[in-house]
């Protein structure tokens, strides 16, 4: 870090600024929320000063800097138009230990002004080191909007139950679960509704529940989505920096692993074909034996869990032992493929309904209602049919689908692995002889691949750890 970010508690701390125009009147506008008893040095103020020093909110001394002026003050700004005053008043504070920001002149400053998302007691700020303040200002409007007003009250409400809540459990990692259950309960959701009177009633609710039992941990069944993080959902990120271990698939990305908590446990469980590291029964076991140990458990699953991940049978696991769990849809690998490769799966022209499908081979052969996947005016998308892509093919033109057909092959969509194989079912397979994709691949059959040429938008983008990769998009 090239600063140390802190809270600085100047409450009736008497504070310094010099100088009287607009930048002046944003840091003093600062000092003053965060309740400092603020003097002002300046021979003319902007008219917007007037109000606050005619208020008595600021003590304003109408003339220019003097040494003394630093007399028994918390904290220095200056933000005077004369360059080399800035640089006096830094000298000085500097020689007495006094901290200091010159304005827009970083190598002077031995603190520096972050923006800030005021939601007190709740307080965030962003800081780029003075090297850009625009960008510091663009990423706390997008923190806005992630940080609502209600998230003060919280806090505020934690604060007053904290000791209370001290007295009730001994442990600290009791205390921590008891507050992740609190913040993001139905506590929270009624802070954040405006209801506090019953945000109160629960949480004593909560405190009085001899029942309440922290020593039984929790799984977090949730879908990671089809490789891209920027997929993931909110709440999904903020369980995934709260568990303590994770159960992770094959499908889940480097990238999305590396949000989930520094100091989390690792577990792996993917499944390739004929190649199990754990049976379906023995990770259902494990989640369940984790959560008894008091862990908050995240199973992390690529795409969606409830579509063709096995979520319905752990969960059901889980249910029936008695453990707590949450589920977080995830974006299916069927629609993120889809949306990536430029191919809409319902189109008012080319298709009225979609079908997922699993094209796992078994004993050679995919056991599925062809006649219904041979209807016109559909979508069809294989998971997992790229061994047995073969017999899709056969199958499907041995039921009537025209050879003509298109079909894409979409490999490691979103992310920047992204290939898109695109032919008919009739040519598809020589196409991808001398270059044939790899798993995951998705498969999709119907006219709306035809769209493709035209709609097609994402570009996967070089790995500096894997190199770049190139498109690769076969004429039909």
């Amino acid at each position: 870090m090239d600063y140390l970010p802190i809270f600085l508690d100047v409450k009736q701390q008497p504070c310094l600024v010099v100088g009287g125009g607009a930048v002046a009147l944003r840091k003093l506008t600062l000092l003053l929320n965060a309740g400092a008893a603020v003097r002002l040095i300046a021979p003319q103020v902007t008219p917007e000063l007037r109000p606050l020093i005619d208020s008595g909110a600021v003590t304003h001394r109408p003339r220019y800097f003097e040494t003394r002026d630093l007399d028994d003050v918390r904290l220095v700004i200056a933000a005077t138009d004369a360059p080399a005053t800035n640089a006096d008043i830094a000298t000085l504070a500097r020689a007495r230990g006094i901290p200091v920001n010159v304005a827009d002149q970083p190598q002077l400053c031995s603190f520096i002004m972050p923006s800030v998302i005021d939601r007190s007691p709740v307080v965030v700020a962003v800081s780029t080191g003075a090297a850009s303040p625009v960008l510091a200002r663009m990423i706390r409007a997008r923190l806005e909007s992630l940080v609502p007003s209600s998230y003060g009250r919280l806090a505020e409400l934690c604060a007053r139950y904290r000791d209370r809540v001290k007295q009730r459990f001994d442990q600290q990692r009791e205390r921590r679960r008891f507050w992740d259950r609190v913040l993001q309960g139905g506590v929270a959701e009624r802070v954040f509704s405006g209801q506090m009177e019953q945000a109160n009633a629960a949480i004593e609710r909560e405190l009085a529940n001899p029942d309440l039992n922290l020593q039984l941990g929790e799984v977090y069944l949730v879908g990671a989505g089809p490789g891209d993080p920027d997929l993931l959902t909110f709440r999904a990120l903020r369980l995934m920096q709260q568990a303590d271990v994770v159960v992770y698939d094959r499908l889940v990305a480097k990238s999305i692993l590396a949000l989930v908590r520094r100091d989390a446990r690792h577990i792996y469980v993917g499944k390739e074909r004929n190649a199990h590291t754990m049976r379906q029964e023995e990770i259902n076991a494990l989640l369940i034996q984790l959560a008894r140990d008091g862990l908050r458990v995240l199973r992390l699953k690529g795409g969606d869990p409830f579509i063709f991940g096995r979520g319905g049978e752990e969960i059901d696991t889980l249910a029936a032992e008695g453990i707590p769990f949450q589920v977080v849809p995830g974006i299916t690998a069927a629609s993120g493929c889809a949306c990536y490769s430029g191919i809409p799966l319902t189109h008012r022209d080319y298709a009225q309904s979609v079908t997922f499908v699993t094209g796992h081979l078994k004993d050679q052969t995919i056991d599925l209602n062809w006649p219904q996947l041979a209807q016109p005016n559909q979508t069809v998308v294989f998971y997992m049919g790229l061994v047995g892509l073969r017999t899709i093919i056969q199958q499907l033109l041995a039921h009537g689908v025209s050879p003509q057909m298109p079909i894409a092959l979409v490999q490691q969509g979103t992310t920047h692995m992204q290939r898109v194989y695109i032919g008919t079912l009739a040519d598809i397979e020589a196409q991808i002889q001398h270059d044939p994709p790899q798993p995951p691949t998705l498969i999709i059959v119907g006219e709306v691949v035809r769209l493709h040429d035209k709609l097609a938008w994402f570009t996967p983008t070089a790995d500096p750890e894997r190199g770049a990769t190139t498109p690769v998009l076969l004429d039909r």
